[in-house]
This record gives structure tokens, sequence and C-alpha cells, in this order.
């Protein structure tokens, strides 16, 4: 979801000698928006060479993400198994994805849950024609289906579902763990320093050495237009992910009842009404945990929230929540602020 917008530090040659560090840039689509890769090449005669190999390599990524986890491709292995194929081995993606969602699911005490599919459909934010009405009894039905707890990877490979109905959406976490998989592709090519932004997301590895800096981001206010994008702050990344989530946005007026439903759905209660929570942007130690726990975080609401946050190690937050009055405010963990000074010097 492109719910925060994240701002690079473009950079520029800067270099005057030939043998100074430059930068180099990758740009293409995937899951359905677009990402720049920027890095330092490993050696600058073959710069072309490596940008061509560098490439191919990007888009294989893409395309077995994809294959794997994308409930937009029908012939996915995600698609046969929410379609009610039992017979699906699937891949190392997609099992990756499932025990990053399974550990996330459990230390939120189920506030983060990939199996809301049927949710996500009936609220018409999926693949299918929303459901009219969702009263109660519409809500009790669908629940039934909503649970990780009531899924299980087999040691053959294969799905288990309690029920056939359940819907795995991975949405919440693939698109990070696509970035991740970008990231360990660039570093097994000898590439040690680059910025791989996709949709918002991030993932930082070595520093800008093209301006003798870290790599700078900044994180886009919550009253930010489309047209006019601002900015909240800037912080430093290195070596860690970053993904944000929001409502501001993304959010669905029903025809008939004129309700707002918000994307950030609550896997326990199964409402898509908005929390106190407006906003939430997360550093990990990888960009699929900063996605998942963005999402969580939205969903968990302000104290939960701090309570999550407190407890796990190496995940650090920057939430705007609405106080009692409405009016909007600002939290974030220590680690975060940390992360503030921008243009910090190389050591």
């Amino acid at each position: 979801m492109r719910l925060l917008y994240v701002t690079l530090a473009l950079a520029l040659f800067v270099s005057c000698e030939e043998k100074e560090p430059h930068l180099s840039a990758l740009q293409g689509n995937a899951f359905g928006t677009t990402y720049t890769v920027q890095y330092v090449p490993v050696t600058t005669p073959a710069a072309n060479i490596q940008r061509a190999t560098l490439q191919k390599g990007i888009d294989s990524i893409i395309k077995a993400v994809n294959k794997s986890v994308s409930t937009y491709m029908p012939t996915s292995d995600i698609s046969k198994i929410n379609a009610g194929d039992k017979s699906v081995v699937v891949d190392a993606i997609f099992e990756e994805v499932y025990q990053i969602s399974e550990a996330v699911y459990l230390n939120s005490q189920g506030y983060f849950d990939p199996t809301i599919g049927v949710l996500t459909n009936a609220y018409g934010f999926g693949e299918v024609t929303p459901i009219k009405v969702i009263d109660n009894a519409v809500l009790d039905s669908l629940m039934q289906f909503v649970g990780f707890n009531k899924v299980a990877l087999l040691e053959n490979g294969t799905i288990q579902k309690e029920k056939p109905e359940i819907y795995f959406d991975f949405n919440a976490v693939a698109k990070g763990y696509g970035i991740d998989l970008i990231g360990r592709y660039l570093s097994m090519q000898g590439v040690s320093d680059y910025l791989i932004e996709l949709g918002g997301e991030i993932l930082a590895k070595g520093a800008n050495k093209a301006k003798g800096k870290l790599w700078v981001v900044g994180i886009e206010n919550v009253d930010s237009s489309l047209e006019n994008r601002n900015y909240a702050t800037t912080i430093t990344l290195q070596d860690k992910g970053m993904a944000s989530s929001g409502n501001y946005r993304k959010f669905r007026i029903d025809s008939i009842s004129g309700k707002k439903y918000v994307h950030t759905l609550n896997p326990i209660t199964g409402s898509a009404e908005k929390s106190d929570v407006t906003s939430a942007t997360v550093v990990a130690s990888s960009c699929a945990l900063a996605d998942a726990y963005a999402t969580a975080l939205m969903a968990l609401g302000l104290e939960k929230s701090k309570e999550i946050l407190y407890r796990t190690a190496g995940i650090e937050a920057y939430l705007t929540y609405n106080n009692a009055f409405n009016e909007q405010q600002i939290f974030m963990t220590d680690g975060f602020n940390d992360l503030l000074t921008v243009n910090q010097e190389l050591k």
C-alpha cells in the first residue's frame, strides 16, 4: 500500500575525479507500483554491464514473488491455495513470508493476520465485488474464516486450512519481503551500498558514498496532498528497512449507507473502522518486518502499539495519532528519535 510516501535524498554525481564514488540507478515496475534502486557500482569500467545484469536479476525476483504470493495473479501459488487447491507445494518464498507473518501474528496477539482476505474482499479492498451491507450477522459469518491459528504449513510443503473458505492475503508483508530479496541479490552481486525504494517502502544498506553521508529519507505529513507533498521529518537509515502505513488516503465510502471503511482492518473484531493511530512508520532489520508491523500498529491503536514496541527488540516506530480532542499528536520510540539526526558524516 502506498499510503505514506517517502522522499529519497536523490544523489547526483559529485565526483570531480574518475576514481571518486558515484551512484547508478535502476528503475522499473513491480507489485502494482514502481521502484528505484540507487547503488554504488562495484567497478566503474564495468558499470553498464553490471547495470544490465542487475536489472535482469531484479526483474526475475519480482516475477518469482508474484508467482508465489500475488493474489492478483490467478495462476500464483497463493491464488490456487485460496481457490481450494490442496496439492500446491509452496516454494521458499511462500514459506518465508508465511513464517514472518506467523511471528508477527503471535507477537501482535493477532492484530496482524494474513487470513483477513475474506474481510478485505467483503469491504471492497480486494479483487471481488464488496458486500453491500455488513451487519453483525454478516460479520460473524465472515469471522469464522479469519485466524492464522486456523491454518498450518505442513512438513510436506502443503497448506492445511480448517475451512476451505479461508483466504490468504500477504499484501501487507510481501512487498517488503520482495524488497529484501532484491537487497539480498544486490549483496550477492557484490553491491554493498544501495537504497531501494518500492512503493514508498525502503531498504538501505551501507551509505551514500557519493555524498560521503548515510542515506537520508523523509516521512510524509499525514495532511500532505498528492499534488504538494511535504514532510514531517527526515531520518538517516543504514542497514535497515522502513515501511509506512496510513488510512488518510486509502478508504472507501459505501454508496448506500455512506459509511466510511478504512483499508486497515481489525482482525480481532473484523471492523474496518480506524483506530486513533492515523499513520505508522516502522524501521526494522528487514523491510518485511517493517511492512508487517506498520500494518499491525495501525490496527492496534496507540496504547497497545506502545506495549508491543516496548517489549519487541529491533522495532522502532514513528506514529501519528488523534487525542481525545481529535488533535493530531506524535509518538516515537527512543530508537526512532535517535535516527532523526540527518546528514551524519561517515565514520
